[in-house]
């Protein structure tokens, strides 16, 4: 039997990305990032939310897209990840959030194999279409372990 699965759907560049809803906390509009000293290029800052520190990763840089100017479209997506047994929370820039969907996991493709080229693609969960577009849907525990971002933030 298949199992159908919940995603936020949002957009980096032309590209749609998909999220596990059971691991978005909250979506907010773009908020004043404070920038922390030395820290790596992807990694914006923090935010405050409700009074909790929340690091925020620029998800144009972790994904390897160029830089934009941010819109009014430009979200912040609060998100959850498992890190040495407790879950961390991390805010994802966006350039855009779409809606929340269903996507069957029974049809989704196992990431390309590339051969031996530089290559992560432990950080995708699986490609899957929506509306005659490629989805390409995050693990977001592996995504943001690889660049350690939330052990960074918290040091």
């Amino acid at each position: 039997m298949n199992q159908i699965v919940q995603y936020l759907t949002f957009g980096v560049a032309e590209n749609l990305f998909a999220a596990p809803v059971g691991r978005v906390r909250e979506i907010l509009d773009l908020s004043p990032i404070s920038r922390l000293p030395r820290s790596p290029a992807e990694l914006l800052g923090m935010i405050d939310v409700r009074g909790a520190s929340v690091p925020v990763v620029d998800a144009r840089r972790l994904l390897g897209f160029g830089e934009a100017n941010d819109t009014a479209n430009t979200r912040i997506v609060v998100l959850t990840m498992m890190r040495g047994g407790r879950e961390t929370v991390i805010g994802l820039k966006a350039d855009r959030v779409f809606e929340v969907t269903s996507l069957d996991d029974e049809t989704l493709e196992a990431p390309p194999e590339i051969g031996s080229c530089d290559w992560n693609a432990g950080a995708i969960t699986g490609i899957g279409r929506r509306n005659g577009a490629f989805v390409t849907v995050i693990d977001v525990d592996s995504l943001f372990a690889d660049i350690d971002v939330a052990h960074r933030a918290a040091a």
